[in-house]
């Protein structure tokens, strides 16, 4: 089981990495802890998997693209 985990904008800078394939994860949150060594989430982080807003406990599957990102502002 393959996942892409991506991270865009600050967090991208923040991380040191723009993103990562990993194996053998249950949640997008286990994908964090696993890329980031078990950093704590930053406050208000939104999770993608498959470019669809999801949460950290959401499920992943072998082939998913989870994205992490900081709140996004416009106007």
């Amino acid at each position: 089981m393959t996942i892409q985990v991506k991270f865009f904008a600050s967090l991208r800078e923040k991380m040191g990495v723009s993103e990562s394939k990993i194996e053998s994860v249950a949640t997008a949150g286990d994908a964090w802890d696993l890329v980031t060594n078990h950093a704590e989430h930053p406050i208000n982080i939104l999770v993608a998997i498959n470019l669809e807003y999801a949460q950290f406990d959401s499920p992943v599957n072998d082939g998913d693209e989870v994205a992490f990102f900081p709140p996004v502002t416009g106007g």
